[in-house]
């Protein structure tokens, strides 16, 4: 039997024994099984290979590729009998579209135009402010539900890039980010990986262009060191040629292929990603299936054993109402694992402003050293790119750090429950999107560059205060005021004058530059700080709704159990009989939806089932 058809099955049990709640939960369970997608965001700095990367995967010339192109828009490529292209953009407010999912409308387009569409060139600064473009195609490697992502560089463009790339990462199944082999990771590339995996576990690292490099052994062996040296070890190494992949398939060349490295990428994306994304899907169902199972068997199972065993119904009723006392706990606004997820959530919030705090401490520290250095006017264009890698990097590392601190938190109140596996609420703190809009742009800085004029004027002063000075000097001994030797000293002085006013304009400029970098990690203090304290208000409520509602479920299967055990007690002999016959067979379906999720569950589950199950974004 299908797997959907299980799930209804489920929902049929859990109607017939009035169960809505656990309905709805399976209901949730069915819409993400129904979801086939596993997304792969395809992500690297500007010009790297990654839309040439994506067309050799689908084998079809999608995205567009061109020296001079950049990405700016995210296309997805999935699978579909017909190939079709469809245009995503924010639909206007107070429409009659505004009020469809995520207010967006769907437009189609000509498969020819999404180069245009997605390309720096077609689409300059995306202003035609499409959010999206979605690509339909008959590729065999798209069949099992991969989903392509070609992101815009997380470099080169604008450092928030990145910050938008790790926003939507959670969504992702996997990650893989492209570099070329002209020359081993940077930090930047080397910060962002690490950042990732916190993020998305399932990472792998393509390095592209191989045929252009000779040298390509070396550069990857040297990024193979620089991963284990950061302990990464869950990201594999992928060198590939597309241009060698494109070559063989227009010649039907298998060596070729073989030679471009796709084949062993193809056998990750297959059964490393999609093979993993099912194995989760179905772990969860299992979870959601045979939670709903016991659920219901609690109460069936007690009203039977007051039937069949009416002399042990006093002690099971009581036994029962027992259990709905400690459930009753559960529910009360001082129960424990509220009195736990209050102060978790008060803990977190001043941890977190420390972090922010200390993480932006370190780049005001290392930007005023950089500052004080050399001359920031010269080169404030490349500082300020710096500078705002280095806030981007900072504010994502603090909204990681405060995901994985609320997901721990959760499991913390979780351990209060008596259920050996408690779902997690699906929280989503580290969506770093729109994080820094709020925040101003780094104001400009004078380059300190003098006129002609301005430099002849300065020296002119200089020389005019030496002459002056020599001049009435060497006129006590008969002298002119101009003459060799107070010209020499004007010469000599207006050298010095130059000197110092170029120090005393550099000390201004270096002091100028310092105070733009504290106004601008102020701003982002205040703007950041209040997002920050927003959404960890929102996670307080999504998790204390969560478990209220795994409270009430559970309250919910002790109170029909003591009330089918007391009305079980009351019924007469041949009512009773007929029951019990109703509640055997009823029985005997869920223990089948039992012994159906232990079929559905992978053979090598993980640890973390209720966590994984929570988090997939299937």
């Amino acid at each position: 039997m299908e797997l959907s058809a299980i799930i209804e099955r489920g929902m049929e049990v859990a109607a017939r024994n009035e169960r809505p709640d656990l309905r709805s939960r399976l209901g949730q369970t069915l819409a993400r099984l129904r979801d086939p997608n596993v997304r792969v965001m395809v992500v690297g700095e500007f010009k790297q290979g990654k839309s040439q990367l994506v067309n050799a995967i689908v084998g079809a010339p999608v995205c567009p590729v061109d020296d001079d192109v950049a990405t700016t828009v995210p296309t997805t490529i999935r699978y579909g009998k017909e190939p079709s292209a469809t245009m995503l953009v924010p639909a206007q407010r107070g429409s009659a579209d505004a009020a469809s999912a995520n207010d967006l409308v769907r437009t189609p387009v000509p498969l020819e135009e999404v180069a245009s569409l997605v390309s720096e060139r077609g689409n300059p600064g995306n202003a035609r402010g499409i959010t999206s473009v979605d690509v339909v195609l008959p590729r065999t490697i798209l069949a099992g539900g991969l989903a392509l992502v070609d992101s815009p560089g997380v470099g080169g463009l604008d450092a928030v890039h990145a910050l938008a790339t790790l926003a939507a990462l959670p969504t992702a199944h996997a990650l893989l980010f492209v570099t070329d082999a002209s020359q081993e990771f940077t930090e930047p590339e080397m910060r962002f990986i690490r950042q990732a995996l916190r993020v998305c576990p399932n990472v792998a690292v393509v390095m592209t262009k191989i045929d252009l490099y000779p040298h390509w052994r070396e550069v990857a062996e040297l990024n193979r060191g620089h991963l284990d040296r950061a302990g990464i070890e869950a990201a594999a190494l992928f060198p590939v040629s597309s241009r060698m992949r494109e070559m063989a398939a227009q010649h039907g060349d298998s060596a070729l292929n073989e030679d471009s490295g796709f084949p062993a990428l193809v056998r990750y994306l297959r059964h490393d990603v999609v093979d993993r994304a099912t194995d989760v899907v179905r772990r969860a169902t299992a979870h959601d299936l045979r939670s709903t199972s016991e659920h219901i068997a609690l109460s069936l199972s007690a009203e039977l054993s007051a039937i069949e065993r009416p002399e042990n119904a006093p002690e099971l009723v009581a036994r029962l109402e027992r259990a709905r006392e400690r459930s009753e706990d559960l529910r009360k606004e001082a129960s424990r694992w509220q009195t736990t997820l209050n102060d978790g959530v008060a803990d977190l919030l001043s941890d977190l402003e420390y972090d922010l705090r200390d993480r932006l401490r370190r780049v005001r520290r290392d930007a005023e050293r950089a500052i004080d250095e050399g001359d920031p006017g010269a080169a404030w264009e490349q500082l300020v790119s710096w500078f705002e890698e280095r806030i981007a990097a900072a504010v994502s590392d603090t909204f990681i750090w405060t995901d994985e601190r609320s997901t721990w938190l959760s499991e913390q109140v979780a351990a209060h429950f008596e259920a050996e596996a408690v779902a997690l609420p699906a929280l989503r703190v580290d969506d770093t999107e729109g994080v820094l809009d709020p925040v101003e742009r780094v104001d400009d800085l004078d380059p300190g560059k003098l006129s002609v004029l301005e430099k002849s004027f300065v020296t002119l002063r200089g020389t005019y205060g030496g002459v002056l000075m020599i001049g009435l000097v060497t006129s006590l001994a008969g002298l002119s005021l101009i003459n060799p030797i107070s010209l020499a000293a004007g010469v000599l002085l207006a050298g010095k004058a130059y000197r110092d006013d170029k120090q005393v304009r550099l000390q201004r400029r270096q002091a100028e530059a310092k105070a733009i970098v504290r106004r601008h990690i102020d701003d982002v203090l205040f703007q950041v700080g209040k997002q920050l304290k927003d959404r960890l208000r929102l996670v307080h409520r999504a998790t204390r709704d969560h478990f209220i509602d795994v409270a009430d479920e559970y309250h919910r299967s002790i109170a029909d159990s003591v009330t089918a055990a007391q009305r079980a007690a009351e019924r007469d002999v041949r009512a009773s009989e007929r029951r019990a016959r109703d509640i055997r067979a009823e029985l005997e379906r869920v223990q089948w939806l039992s012994r159906a999720a232990d079929k559905v569950e992978p053979a090598a589950a993980g640890p973390a089932v209720t966590t994984a199950a929570a988090r997939n974004p299937a």
